[in-house]
C-alpha cells in the first residue's frame, strides 16, 4: 500500500497503550528486513532516515525502496526524517515524499528550538506531515553527533505544554534517561518524569535510545505514553555480527546475493521481537 503518515498509525498506538517500533533503514536489506518483519506480524512499521543516511544512501534511492516496499505489502508503512538538521533538510524530504519528519532544534536554546520547530510544523502541516520535535537532549551518538552523557538536559516538565501549545507539534521526543548507541552502564530512567511529561501534554511521545533497554522498561514507557520506539543500534549490530560469522565460515564467497541473507534474516528477527515487545502485532498479548 502506499506510504501513511505516521499520525494515522501513531494516534491509534497512543489511544491504546501500545506503540509503534520505528527502525532505521541504513540499506536495501535493513529495509526489506523490516517490511519483511513487520508484514509477518500484521504490524504497522516506521522507516526512519537520518540526513547521514540520506547522504549516503541518496535521497532519490531512499524513498524509492522504501515506497516499492511498502507498496509489495499490505501493512501500514511511514517514512520518516530522524533528526532533521535544518529547514533544508526538511524540505528536501518533504519534495521527495517522506510521510512524517523529526526537526531536531534541541541544540538550540529554547526560544530558537521553537522558532526552528514552528517553522517547520507550519510547512509540515500545509503538506499534510506530521511532525517529532525534542525538548532536552539526548545523550549518546547518533549521526556523527556525539554527545557527552554529562551534557545531557532531561526535559523539564515546566516547559512542555508551552512548547507543544507554541510550536504545533504532533509528537514530543522527552529526555528522561535514554542514550543513543551502546550504553555504556545500566541505564537509569526517570520514569516519574515520563510520566509528569505525558500528563501535561497528552500527545504520543516518542524514545530514542531503546536499542539495549530490557522488555521491562520499554513496556514500562510504552504505559506511560511513548508510541513510537526507535531502534538503530542493535540493528546494526545483528547485521555486522551475522555478516562477520557468515564470512569467517565462507571465506572464499564473493557473491553479496548469498552472504547479505544471513545478515538480513538476523535484523528481521531483532525487528520482530521488537515488534512483539511493543504489542503492534495482533499476534502479540497486551
Amino acid at each position: 500500500m502506499p506510504l501513511v503518515t505516521s499520525k494515522e498509525i501513531l494516534q491509534d498506538a497512543y489511544n491504546h497503550h501500545y506503540a509503534i517500533g520505528a527502525f532505521a533503514g541504513h540499506n536495501l536489506e535493513m529495509i526489506k528486513a523490516i517490511v519483511s518483519a513487520a508484514e509477518e506480524l500484521d504490524s504497522p512499521v516506521i522507516i526512519q532516515t537520518t540526513p547521514g543516511t540520506i547522504n549516503y544512501i541518496g535521497i532519490g534511492h531512499a524513498v524509492s525502496m522504501v515506497k516499492e516496499a511498502a507498496e509489495q505489502v499490505s501493512i501500514p508503512v511511514s517514512l520518516h526524517l530522524d533528526h532533521g538538521d535544518s529547514f533544508r533538510c526538511v524540505n528536501q524530504c518533504l519534495r521527495n515524499g517522506y510521510s512524517s519528519i523529526m526537526i531536531d532544534g534541541s541544540s538550540l536554546g529554547y526560544e530558537e528550538n521553537i522558532d526552528l520547530t514552528k517553522k517547520v510544523v507550519e510547512v509540515c502541516h500545509d503538506v499534510g506531515v506530521p511532525v517529532e520535535a525534542e525538548l532536552g537532549t539526548i545523550g549518546g551518538v547518533e549521526d556523527g553527533l556525539d554527545v557527552d552523557m554529562a551534557d545531557v538536559r532531561f526535559t523539564n516538565p515546566d516547559f512542555v505544554e508551552e512548547f507543544v501549545i507554541r510550536t504545533g507539534i504532533d509528537f514530543l521526543a522527552p529526555a528522561f534517561g535514554t542514550a543513543h548507541g551502546i550504553y555504556k552502564s545500566d541505564p537509569k530512567l526517570d520514569f516519574s518524569r515520563l510520566k509528569a511529561i505525558s500528563d501535561l501534554v497528552r500527545i504520543p511521545l516518542v524514545m530514542h535510545g531503546a536499542s539495549g533497554l530490557s522488555k521491562e522498561q520499554l513496556q514500562k514507557a510504552v504505559q506511560l505514553g511513548v508510541s513510537k520506539v526507535n531502534f538503530s543500534t542493535e540493528l546494526k549490530k545483528a547485521f555486522v555480527h551475522e555478516l562477520r560469522n557468515y564470512l569467517s565460515y565462507h571465506s572464499d564467497e564473493e557473491d553479496p546475493r548469498k552472504y547479505f541473507v544471513s545478515a538480513r534474516e538476523s535484523v528481521k528477527q531483532i525487528v520482530k521481537n521488537k515488534i512483539m515487545t511493543l504489542h503492534s502485532s495482533p499476534q502479540s498479548v497486551v
